[in-house]
């Protein structure tokens, strides 16, 4: 468990120092072109340098061991980082439509588009590699907080692609109106991306019901009926950050040991 922590802190710092300088980067972009749709990127970037704070915060929260005031963990944490992360990013369209309001009421003047353009396909291209591997690592050791990470980079990432094809628009036809376009377009996929995590991670909050889980659940139990589980009931299942707890009432024959009943547990939980 505690090499598990080092991994998911490891790869949440990774996505900080990433993100500082990506910001860094694209602001400079913005700062060159004067463009509307870079200055949108930026503003995504300031939220994924948040995110990623509070991410670390989440994940050293989550990896802390069950105790007397919580039983069962504290990897709820996560879902709460997951929602924060979502506001963050529709807060962050809200200020791009902002943005894109200003430019329509005063105009953009667009300049030195080629050399933004190469920071924006290079940050873009480095917040793919970043996703990607986000979304690996919390898949694998099953931490919402870096899947929701991952999944917001990866919207970055398209998020550029988004302003390179906009901007290479602008390029060609000279029309500058295209820019705050582009940013608008940029703004709603935002806004849905952020939707999404927050409805997610309050379902899991307000532990929804996992069909999912639960499949598993029964696939198990249905597996050792007649091998020892004669009937199952009162089973119910929460989630915890990347921890299952599961409470079920199994009646198994009278003449079995305490050992054997546990051994059963076990089995389950291996099954599952």
């Amino acid at each position: 468990a505690l090499a598990d922590s080092r991994v998911r802190t490891r790869a949440g710092l990774l996505s900080l120092v990433v993100s500082i300088l990506l910001l860094a980067a694209k602001y400079q972009a913005y700062r060159m072109t004067g463009s509307t749709a870079i200055l949108s990127d930026a503003l995504e970037s300031i939220v994924n340098v948040v995110a990623a704070v509070f991410a670390l915060g989440g994940i050293a929260f989550a990896a802390q061991p069950a105790d007397r005031n919580h039983p069962y963990g504290h990897g709820k944490i996560e879902f709460f980082s997951a929602a924060f992360e979502g506001g963050l990013i529709a807060f962050a369209a809200v200020l791009i439509i902002y943005q894109v309001i200003q430019a329509f009421l005063y105009g953009v003047d667009i300049r030195a588009l080629d050399a933004g353009l190469a920071i924006v396909v290079l940050a873009g291209l480095a917040n793919l590699a970043l996703g990607l591997y986000l979304l690996r690592v919390g898949s694998a050791y099953q931490s919402l907080t870096l899947v929701a990470d991952g999944k917001h980079v990866l919207s970055d990432f398209w998020t550029s692609v988004g302003i390179v094809v906009g901007l290479l628009l602008v390029r060609a036809t000279g029309l500058w109106w295209l820019d705050p376009v582009t940013a608008g377009v940029v703004a709603l996929n935002l806004m849905w991306t952020g939707f999404r995590l927050v409805r997610h991670a309050a379902g899991a909050l307000l532990d929804e019901e996992a069909p999912g889980l639960l499949s598993r659940l029964l696939t198990a139990l249905d597996a050792r009926l007649g091998q020892g589980v004669i009937r199952v009931h009162h089973l119910r299942a929460i989630r915890a950050g990347r921890f299952h707890h599961v409470e079920a009432h199994l009646v198994v024959p009278e003449f079995w040991s305490v050992d054997q009943a546990h051994e059963l547990s076990e089995d389950l939980a291996a099954r599952v």
